[in-house]
């Protein structure tokens, strides 16, 4: 299959869903084969994971409505790492969720177009969705 070519995929099977795990620099990448080569055109979601000392991992569903194809595409950044290739390029549809995801992780999508917050102020200390987020904070907790 097209997706086991690629270096570092590794494709899952068992389901529904397909589930891809692509090193970080791939993601978008990956994301541009799924949308030319396998007719992924719906950009369903993006959301991510915080895996506390092992990093974040960004996790979108690209699906082809047509033939019923549903990708799971992941990518883990490696702890310390908060930088991933934006989907933008390839779908409009990232790109409140890359925004949210920003907002609330802290991931900094590279190619971003108007990577700003969207549901905190602008002056908004931390990402309250990273597991490290300090919950005794005082509302608000401003600059």
């Amino acid at each position: 299959m097209l997706l086991e070519d690629i270096q570092g995929a590794v494709v899952a099977e068992g389901g529904p869903v397909v589930t891809v795990e692509v090193p970080v620099d791939q993601f978008a990448v990956v994301g541009a084969i799924l949308k030319e080569k396998l007719g992924c055109l719906f950009f369903a979601f993006l959301t991510a994971i915080d895996h506390k000392e092992g990093g974040l991992e960004v996790v979108a569903r690209l699906d082809n409505l047509d033939s019923m194809v549903c990708v799971m595409l992941r990518t883990r950044l490696g702890a310390g790492n908060t930088h991933c290739p934006s989907l933008f390029a390839v779908y409009r549809g990232a790109n409140w969720m890359e925004r949210e995801a920003f907002d609330m992780f802290g991931i900094i999508f590279d190619g971003h177009p108007d990577l700003r917050r969207m549901l905190l102020p602008e002056d908004w200390v931390g990402h309250p969705l990273l597991k490290s987020y300090a919950v005794d904070t005082p509302y608000p907790p401003y600059r």
